[in-house]
């Protein structure tokens, strides 16, 4: 049985997941074999609806303790879980909470592990798995052969798109023993609004070529023209222009966004590499010896303070003609 982790932050199901479950479908049919998706905790939507997305079977441990995550009591419960149903194959998300769990899962359960990986290229019954992943900051794919009993993945995010082929199942609940929790929440700050980066399919990000922090609407009213979520470079977040949690690159959040709006960035090689995954990457920067360009797929040499205005209004009146 393939198993994925279906994870559910303040009890939403987000679009990780969702890829996850699809991923994992696709990998059980390789297989020959059932998928099954486990929840931990309650949750606030109907847990039934992931069948749509290719679980054959939810399994849900209910314990309110699981919802403040500890990722050493998920651990022990996951892997409680998988022994149960004889899972071969664990599928997590490429998110923090994956990470935090796939490592200890994998030593409880005596697993060989691949995080971060894009899709399989081989899957054999026989107990072989071979499954790729991006390299050098995303300048190579590698193979990675798996060939232990049990294996686990952890899925990078956009590597597939969420399909809702199937139906709603009915949820088994499971009777496992949760171990008291060693981490206690004392208080959870959420950011509410665009999409949170490491789902978000467009983003808009900017740098230092912005001058000021004054100058942040025009991003803004890019990125509301076209649904995306904003973002920035180091030096902008380590200036206090804007949150660090909008700050991406190698010591920041790595993203694989559809689209990568780079406006006023330079392109270093630390923040290439957690962007360079993008689908597809426009630079926007005077400077037409900037190293982003070599890694764009579409460049504008200008002004941004002329380009992006004019984009955005181009964007509002394509809208408007629709």
């Amino acid at each position: 049985m393939v198993l994925v982790y279906a994870e559910s932050p303040r009890g939403q199901f987000k679009k990780a997941t969702l890829e996850a479950i699809t991923f994992g479908k696709k990998l059980a049919d390789q297989l020959g074999q059932p998928c099954a998706a486990v929840v931990l905790g309650k949750v606030q939507t109907d847990a039934g609806e992931l069948g749509r997305y290719g679980a054959a079977r939810v399994l849900q441990v209910p314990d309110e303790q699981l919802n403040a995550l500890d990722s050493q009591a998920a651990t022990q419960v996951l892997a409680e879980v998988a022994r149960q149903v004889g899972a071969t194959v664990l599928v997590l998300s490429h998110t923090s909470t994956g990470k935090s769990i796939a490592g200890r899962l994998a030593v409880r359960l005596q697993a060989g592990l691949v995080s971060g990986v894009s899709g399989v290229s081989e899957a054999e019954s026989q107990g072989r798995l071979v499954v790729r992943k991006p390299v050098f900051s995303g300048k190579a794919i590698a193979e990675y052969a798996i060939t232990t009993p049990v294996k686990i993945l952890s899925l990078m995010g956009n590597a597939v798109r969420p399909e809702a082929t199937g139906s709603p199942v009915v949820v088994e609940t499971l009777n496992v023993a949760v171990p008291p929790a060693r981490v206690r929440v004392r208080e959870v700050r959420t950011v509410e609004g665009r999409v949170p980066l490491p789902e978000a399919e467009v983003v808009v990000s900017a740098g230092r070529g912005m001058k000021d922090p004054a100058n942040w609407g025009i991003i803004e009213e890019l990125a509301e023209a076209l649904g995306a979520t904003t973002a920035c470079s180091r030096p902008v977040a380590d200036s206090h222009w804007r949150p660090h949690h909008e700050h991406v690159g190698q010591t920041g959040i790595a993203i694989r966004p559809n689209l990568y709006i780079a406006v006023g960035i330079s392109g270093a090689i630390q923040h290439l590499a957690g962007v360079n995954n993008s689908k597809v990457i426009v630079v926007i920067n005077k400077d037409p010896e900037a190293p982003f360009f070599k890694a764009a797929d579409y460049g504008v040499v200008g002004d941004l303070f002329e380009v992006v205005p004019r984009l955005t209004e181009a964007i509002r009146k394509f809208k408007a003609a629709q």
